[in-house]
């Protein structure tokens, strides 16, 4: 297949006049206009309205339906009905023809009444005692999240309609059909009698299906549909378009001047990556694109005439630091003067971690004290420590707030990345509380004072990667 497969991210759809021109058209001719397909996220800020604030957790139309608020101009219909005002502010935005507006507009009422009624009545039915509206609120969930990228979709293929382009509304959402369908016999039906060679396939990020994307993935479903598309319709490449290039380091840290753009990387790095909450894909979707050998290209959306960062399996030519980042979390530590040679404690660990949704970032152990370096809030890790502490009463539990600073390279062999980076951390008057390398040779942590993250990463880079380009620049 000569395809692609194109995901344009939720902030960077806000902008979509402005990629219309660029990306999408761009003067291309017919035959480099076709041949891609787009998978489109919801308008900024649609699905925080409809569930909740990624960042804030204020509740959105899903948090008020499950709390059952329905306090006055605070419950989950006046919600509902903000969203109603919020996609038609973005139909006026988007579209300049009258007509394409009215038609907008009619599809979100449609989408939107459509979605009050079968709340209600799911209100209604909960009311009898066969029936609890716990068991229905993932489905709720799947729902309301499916009407933000259906109306994003509907409304960038009008866009392009208007602008001559043969584009085709693809909606993987469910609506109003029986279901029962899983996630590749949704894309597959979706796709079905489409002609990516003629047409422009602009397909919604959200697919109902059998599965449940939201009980995995929750807000990274878009990314499984887009890399399942790709691997079950054999694209060439796979390419998410961001507001940004895929940098050796955060530019607002190190200086624009400084951040070097990739390239080329592999998907070791990318897990890496994910694992530091800096994602350039979901780890499960990067899993479905590397296994169906389908490479991924990350761009920056509005420099389209930049091929980007390109991630698949090959080695690198040569060993290098490639990316600094790092995370602010905590360091659950457990201490027990037991724990010598008894067996269960970190089993037992995992297991309250794991029931409490607690996101593992990195662990280290010795004789008598386990911890673990943790992605969650105090509250929960409260939770945590009282059910460790009635297991094992003798024992000392404590969280502290860190962070972790990486460094991450396809090949770190032969560089020394633990010792010059501890130099590079003292140098600029800081402390390790910690570090750890792995034998694979991909990645070194350092842990660190929550507060000396920033510099620290600044240290890194600049003697981890600017002074390994400079060495490499005088060589040559």
């Amino acid at each position: 297949m000569t395809h692609t497969v194109e995901k344009i991210g939720g902030t960077s759809m806000d902008r979509i006049h402005e990629l219309r021109d660029t990306l999408i058209l761009g003067g291309r001719g017919t035959e480099g206009l076709y041949g891609r397909v787009f998978v489109v996220s919801a308008f900024g800020g649609i699905t925080n309205l409809l569930l909740e604030h990624k960042k804030t957790g204020e509740p959105g139309v899903y948090a008020a339906y499950a709390r059952d608020d329905d306090a006055l101009g605070e419950g989950w219909e006046a919600r509902l009905s903000a969203v109603a005002e919020a996609m038609r502010g973005a139909n006026a935005r988007v579209l300049d023809h009258g007509e394409d507006r009215a038609t907008a507009d009619a599809f979100v009422d449609d989408r939107i009444q459509g979605a009050r009624t079968s709340l209600l009545n799911l209100r209604r039915l909960c009311r009898h005692g066969h029936f609890r509206l716990s068991e229905n609120l993932a489905h709720t969930r799947e729902l309301l999240a499916g009407l933000g990228e259906a109306h994003s979709a509907h409304v960038t293929t009008l866009l392009l309609q208007r602008a001559g382009v043969k584009a085709r509304f693809i909606d993987l959402s469910g609506w109003r059909d029986e279901g029962g369908l899983d996630l590749a016999e949704r894309i597959t039906t979706g796709l079905k009698g489409v002609d990516v060679a003629r047409e422009m396939p602009i397909v919604t990020g959200y697919a109902q299906c059998r599965e449940g994307l939201m009980s995995e993935f929750d807000r990274g479903y878009s990314e499984v549909t887009f890399s399942q598309l790709a691997a079950l319709t054999g694209a060439r490449e796979a390419i998410i378009h961001k507001e940004f290039h895929l940098s050796s380091a955060d530019p607002n840290l190190v200086g624009p001047g400084a951040a070097r753009k990739l390239g080329r990387t592999n998907y070791d790095v990318a897990d890496q990556l994910s694992n530091l909450g800096m994602e350039a894909i979901h780890p499960k979707a990067a899993k479905t694109l590397r296994q169906a050998e389908v490479p991924l290209r990350v761009t920056n959306a509005f420099e389209p005439e930049d091929p980007g960062t390109l991630i698949d399996d090959h080695p690198a030519e040569s060993p290098a630091v490639e990316i600094v980042t790092g995370l602010k979390l905590y360091a659950f530590e457990l201490f027990e003067q037991d724990m010598v040679g008894v067996k269960g404690y970190d089993a037992a660990i995992l297991e309250a971690l794991t029931r409490h949704r607690v996101r593992i970032v990195s662990k280290v152990s010795n004789a008598n004290t386990i911890t673990h370096y943790v992605d969650t809030s105090p509250k929960v890790l409260r939770r945590v420590e009282k059910d460790l502490a009635a297991r094992y009463p003798s024992a000392e539990i404590s969280a502290r707030a860190v962070a972790i600073a990486s460094a991450i390279g396809r090949d770190l062999a032969g560089l020394s990345v633990l010792t010059r980076g501890l130099q590079a951390i003292a140098g600029a008057g800081l402390e390790a509380i910690g570090a750890t390398q792995g034998p694979r040779n991909v990645d070194v942590q350092f842990v660190l004072e929550r507060d000396d993250l920033d510099p620290a990463i600044s240290a890194l880079h600049h003697a981890l990667v600017e002074a390994g380009s400079e060495r490499l620049a005088r060589a040559a």
